[in-house]
C-alpha cells in the first residue's frame, strides 16, 4: 500500500455523537406540522442521509413534503448544535495528525457543517470538507470522496475513510478506499476502531502492511 497521505471524517456517528441532536432537530419539524415525533427506523434513517432526504422520508406517508422542506430551510440550527456530543479524543486525534496528514470531512449534512465545527473549534483542522450540497450526488454515491481526492491530488489507495454507517461503506466501496469502521463491527471491513485515538496506531498498521 501507498503511503497514507489523508484521513477522511464522517461527521455523524464518528466526530460526533449526535443521535438526540438529529431526533430534536426532526421532531421539532414534524411538530410544527402538529404530527407524531420519529419512530425508530426513521432516526436510524436520518442518522446517515442528507436533510432533504430525511425531510421526504419522514413525511413520505403526508401531503407535506413540500411544505416541511421549505420550513426546514428556514430553522436555525445553531438551537440543535448543543446536543451534539463530541466523540472523546476528536481533538487530540486531529492534533496528532494534522502535521502529516491532510484531513477531511465528508458528511452528508448540508449547511449545518459549518456551524458544528465551528462551535466546537474544530474549523482550522480540516483542509476541506464535503457537504451534501457541495456535490451534485450525496453518500452513498462516491462523489464526496472524489471530490477530497482530488483537492489533495491523491490516488484512493493514499486515503482512508472513517465511517460508522451502512451508507458510509457503500461510499467508501465505490470510491475503492479503505474504510475503517468506528464503533460498527457489522460493516464488511478488517479495518475497526472502538475509539478515535486507536486510528493513529491503525494508520502505522496500514502503512507497514501489518
Amino acid at each position: 500500500m501507498k503511503r497514507i497521505s489523508a484521513v477522511i471524517f464522517d461527521c455523524d456517528g464518528v466526530m460526533f455523537d449526535s443521535l438526540q441532536a438529529n431526533v430534536n432537530y426532526y421532531n421539532h419539524v414534524l411538530a410544527h406540522f402538529d404530527l407524531p415525533g420519529m419512530t425508530d427506523d426513521d432516526v436510524a434513517f436520518v442518522h446517515s442521509h442528507t436533510a432533504d432526504q430525511s425531510i421526504r422520508h419522514i413525511f413520505r406517508e403526508t401531503s407535506l413534503v413540500e411544505q416541511a422542506q421549505v420550513y426546514r430551510k428556514h430553522i436555525d440550527y445553531t438551537p440543535f448544535i448543543k446536543d451534539m456530543v463530541m466523540e472523546p479524543g476528536l481533538k487530540e486525534l486531529l492534533k496528532m495528525l494534522k502535521p502529516r496528514y491532510g484531513l477531511a470531512v465528508a458528511t452528508n449534512r448540508s449547511d449545518t457543517i459549518g456551524k458544528v465545527l465551528e462551535s466546537n473549534g474544530l474549523t482550522g483542522f480540516f483542509d476541506i470538507v464535503v457537504s451534501s450540497l457541495d456535490v451534485q450526488n450525496p453518500k452513498p454515491h462516491p462523489e464526496s470522496i472524489y471530490k477530497i481526492l482530488d483537492y489533495f491530488q491523491i490516488s484512493p489507495e493514499q486515503t482512508i475513510y472513517v465511517g460508522d454507517s451502512l451508507v458510509d461503506w457503500q461510499t467508501a466501496r465505490a470510491a475503492e478506499v479503505t474504510l475503517v469502521a468506528y464503533q460498527n463491527d457489522e460493516l464488511e471491513t478488517p479495518w475497526k476502531v472502538k475509539g478515535l485515538l486507536e486510528i493513529q496506531e491503525l494508520l502505522g498498521n496500514l502503512e507497514t502492511g501489518c
